[in-house]
């Protein structure tokens, strides 16, 4: 492990089923019962409470797959207003103890207490605190991870959820990582997950024992991040005015698709999941990029930008659809991904040279 940054005393606290929370929070009638949060109909779930994820159901999982697998679940509209508002006081707890935070998301944020505003020593009595705060404030629960990096915390704060925290000390992180299974590692998601088991890769000793050049070969750029976390190592600070980007939503399937009514049904849940991952965010952005990666493995992109903000699902889906229609190759499809850049986080324009379309504006 990098040993110039084990002074460090990072926290990442994780809010549990945020928005299923605060709707059973706020309406106690659902408390103990399956909900989740999104459209009932053509929709994706947006959050789900513990009670619904005991029957499989996930975020970003289609409803009518949420509801095949928990017949008796109850869908709850989102008020994204009402988790902002919760958010906001969430914030305001954690900048009692420490200005470097950084939000991920509304539940989430990384803290660095190294130096903090109350002079206490213990990371892990600071995450107490919060929690505590939190949970008197709100009435909600939250989750912590605390460790010397960003990385180790994201990956503490999910081993005693819901309501509860863990701490990886510095002189017992190579022999909890040895131990950590690979699906475990935050960015490692369920794809390279079942490569890896391919490869013999389960635990992290497993992962060690590749070298640099094996995993930059095998995963490409990411391999080289796989090579370091695994001993520890992510030097990433916690930035508070993090500016982002793009917004992205992907999906890689285990059968490849081929059949254009396919196709659109799936453009169409990204389009719902990228559209409440930005009002979760509060982001809006100009310029939408389909990604399509063929059974073959090439992969082409193609983007449309608007004068104006995108501002629906239906927007985004309907842009999705003519820039599918401009592919060059009819050719199984392995994955199909949906961002959206320049957005109204940027603080600077950033003059680009635009790929000329050559087809009218999309209809909204």
């Amino acid at each position: 492990m990098d040993s110039s940054f084990s002074t460090r005393k990072i926290i990442h606290v994780d809010m549990d089923a945020f928005y299923a929370s605060v709707e059973q929070h706020d309406n106690p009638s659902l408390k103990g019962k399956p909900i989740a949060v999104g459209g009932e109909h053509r929709g994706v779930v947006s959050a789900a409470s513990y009670e619904a994820r005991k029957y499989g159901v996930r975020s970003a999982m289609p409803s009518k797959t949420a509801k095949e697998k928990c017949p008796h679940i109850i869908f709850v509209p989102p008020r994204f207003a009402r988790y902002k508002e919760i958010s906001k006081q969430i914030r305001e707890i954690f900048h009692e103890y420490t200005d470097l935070v950084e939000p991920l998301s509304l539940d989430e944020a990384y803290l660095d207490v190294t130096e903090n505003k109350k002079d206490i020593e213990s990371a892990n009595q600071i995450a107490k605190e919060i929690r505590q705060k939190i949970f008197e404030q709100t009435g909600l629960t939250a989750s912590a991870g605390i460790s010397v990096n960003k990385f180790l915390a994201k990956v503490a704060s999910d081993i005693n959820k819901p309501n509860g925290q863990k701490t990886i000390h510095p002189d017992r992180i190579e022999g909890f990582l040895e131990e950590l299974p690979v699906e475990k590692f935050y960015g490692v998601g369920k794809v390279t997950a079942n490569k890896m088991f391919s490869l013999g890769i389960y635990k992290g000793k497993d992962l060690k024992k590749k070298t640099l050049e094996e995993l930059v070969r095998l995963f490409g750029k990411s391999g080289g991040y796989y090579y370091n976390v695994v001993r520890g190592i992510h030097n990433s600070e916690v930035k508070p005015h993090r500016i982002q980007k793009s917004v992205a939503v992907e999906r890689t399937f285990f059968e490849d698709l081929f059949d254009d009514q396919e196709i659109n049904e799936k453009l169409e849940h990204l389009s719902q999941e990228l559209h409440q991952r930005l009002q979760k965010n509060n982001i809006s952005g100009r310029a939408l990029t389909l990604k399509i990666k063929y059974k073959d493995f090439s992969l082409f992109t193609r983007s449309f930008t608007k004068e104006e903000y995108f501002t629906s699902a239906e927007q985004y889906f309907n842009t999705g659809k003519k820039l599918w229609e401009l592919r060059p190759f009819d050719k199984p499809v392995r994955l199909l991904g949906l961002s959206l850049s320049h957005l109204n986080t940027e603080e600077k324009k950033q003059v680009s040279i635009q790929l000329k379309i050559p087809f009218e504006e999309f209809e909204n």
